[in-house]
Formats: structure tokens, C-alpha cells, sequence
């Protein structure tokens, strides 16, 4: 797969770029408001080719398919622009600035006949997947799911705390907690929320949020600006409990091993895991949709139920009341 780059954000220069490279796919091209700039990335990089319009990327032969890495705002607008060159889209999470948008965006996609996926790359981590597979297998009446993503944004100018870009500390960070709620208890019945905005910059920098389940599930979450880094997701059974921290969802090293320590009927266990790098596999899970026409594990369906979630959690700080899902 040739993959092509709209932006030169930090995500696609630090994390995706390398992570192809490491694979079996090459970075064709990257594209930027500035062509100087992109091609100082371009040349940084080794990248061959350069663009000065995300359009000229889109009208490359040689480009199969595109990583979107804009703003929240932005992402849908854009990936309708790729698909209608035939470019199939790896979209950064959240896909879209809330769920009628998501569903827009994939019927689009769709009936251009393009592959669409969402880039919440903690599921193809080795360790994610299994603790997964333990939750299902040995974990009796799981009704208890908690996760924590916090880290402290320093530039007051960061696009996070735009509100016309859609950002925010659940959009960025929150809807990663979410995720990891309903992949292993489903989707939700209601949704409760508490926000505060520490900056005064019209987005929330911290949430605190509850997801309640019909069966009598609960599920925590809380993030951050404000704080210090914290990565954590735990799942609890009648019989035991699940835990990992440290990398869980995003800035996962490639070089370092992680553990996943779980302790049910009365075995306590820690299992190591080689470093992994979630960002190839999350590359070749998209190529591999593409070959077979899949939907990604990440898309469809599942990109709209999260964004429903998240429309409801801010609805729930607007209200101050719990919304049904």
C-alpha cells in the first residue's frame, strides 16, 4: 500500500510514518497548507513526494490510500474529499465531530466504495487484545469496566482547546476510556457526565463520566489536560479482576515491554508482552480491509455508537442530567 499524508501533524511525523515504514508499505507522499513545509518534512523524512494542497494529494496516481490526522472538525470534511478521488481513509479518532456526521461520513465512503476506518490503534495492541480474550473467557458477570487518560497540554495554543476545531479533553482523550466501556461491556443504556473547562478556552479540559447498563453494569472513566500522564484500564468480574496501566491507549513505545496483571479465582498472574508497535498493526489491519473489502475492526457501526456515546456524555454536562442512550 502507497499511503499518502494530509498534514504534517506530530502524530503522523512521530507515530504513523515510522510505523508504516517498519512494515511492509511506503509513505508516498505528504501534504500541507505550505508546500515549503511540506517539503521540509518531505526531505526530513525521506518521503518522495510533496504537496501544497491536500487536493493535488488526492489527484496522485500513485497514492492508494490516505491518513487523515486533522483537527476533529476537519476529519470529515476532509476523508469525503479523499473518497472522492477513490482514496480509502485512515481517520484519526474521534472520526467525526459527533455521531450524525459519523453515520454521513461512512454511507459516503461507502457508496464511493472505499475502505474507511478509525484510527483507535490501542486495539490492535497485543496486550489490549488480550485482555480482552481473559474478560471473555475467565471473568464471570463482568460488571465493572473503569479507565483513566490523563496528561497535562501546556501550549495554550494547542488545537485541543479549540472549540471551533471540536476539541476537548473527552474528544481527544475521553473517547478512548469509552471505547475500551463498550468493547467489552457493549454498548450503554445511559450516560452521566461531569465537565469543568480550567482554562477558560470554551472546551472541557477534564470529565469525569458514567456509562450505566441495563444489567446493572457500571462503567467509569475520567481525563485530562490538567493533570500528570496516567494510563489505566481496569475490568472486574464476580471472580476476579483484569488491570493494566502505563501506555494503554496512545504513545505506546515500540521498544519497551508492558504487562497485563489480573488476578482471578484466587490465581494471580502477571504476563509480560514484547514491545509491540499499535500503529503497525493498525496500518496493516487497513491494508489488509482494503485487499478483502472488509469493515475494519475500527469503523462502521462501531465509530457511530462511539460518537453516540460522547454526544450524549456532553449532553449530560449541558443538562446536568442523565440522557438515555
Amino acid at each position: 500500500m502507497r499511503l499518502g499524508i494530509i498534514s504534517t501533524a506530530a502524530i503522523a511525523r512521530e507515530d504513523l510514518i515510522p510505523a508504516v515504514r517498519r512494515g511492509e508499505h511506503t509513505v508516498q507522499a505528504i501534504a500541507s497548507r505550505s508546500e515549503d513545509r511540506a517539503r521540509t518534512v518531505a526531505d526530513d523524512l525521506g518521503i518522495p513526494d510533496a504537496y501544497g494542497s491536500y487536493e493535488a494529494l488526492f489527484e496522485a496516481p500513485n497514492v492508494d490510500a490516505v491518513y487523515n490526522p486533522l483537527p476533529n472538525s476537519m476529519h470529515a470534511e476532509w476523508s469525503k474529499r479523499a473518497a472522492d478521488h477513490g482514496k480509502h481513509v485512515l481517520c484519526e479518532k474521534p472520526l467525526a465531530s459527533d455521531a450524525a456526521e459519523a453515520k454521513d461520513l461512512i454511507e459516503y465512503c461507502r457508496e464511493r466504495d472505499v475502505v474507511l476506518m478509525e484510527a483507535f490503534m490501542y486495539r490492535y495492541l497485543p496486550r489490549n487484545l488480550r485482555a480482552r480474550e481473559l474478560a471473555r473467557d475467565l471473568l464471570e458477570d463482568v460488571h465493572h469496566v473503569s479507565g483513566t487518560l490523563k496528561f497535562p497540554l501546556e501550549d495554550p495554543d494547542d488545537i485541543r482547546l479549540d472549540p471551533d476545531l471540536a476539541g476537548g479533553s473527552l474528544m481527544d482523550l475521553g473517547c478512548y476510556p469509552v471505547s475500551v466501556a463498550r468493547w467489552i461491556l457493549g454498548e450503554p443504556d445511559r450516560a452521566f457526565a461531569y465537565a469543568h473547562d480550567a482554562r477558560d478556552c470554551g472546551v472541557d479540559t477534564r470529565m469525569d463520566g458514567l456509562l450505566e447498563y441495563d444489567s446493572g453494569a457500571l462503567a467509569q472513566f475520567d481525563c485530562s489536560f490538567d493533570a500528570q500522564d496516567v494510563q489505566r484500564y481496569r475490568i472486574e468480574g464476580a471472580n476476579g479482576w483484569i488491570e493494566a496501566e502505563r501506555e494503554v491507549t496512545y504513545n505506546a513505545p515500540t521498544d519497551v515491554s508492558t504487562t497485563l496483571e489480573y488476578h482471578v479465582d484466587g490465581r494471580h498472574a502477571v504476563e509480560e508482552f514484547d514491545p509491540a508497535d499499535q500503529y503497525r498493526h493498525e496500518v496493516d489491519h487497513f491494508s489488509e480491509c482494503i485487499e478483502s473489502g472488509e469493515t475494519p475492526r475500527t469503523g462502521g457501526q462501531d465509530s457511530i455508537d462511539n460518537m453516540r456515546v460522547i454526544d450524549a456524555l456532553y449532553e449530560s454536562v449541558e443538562t446536568g442530567e442523565q440522557v438515555p442512550l
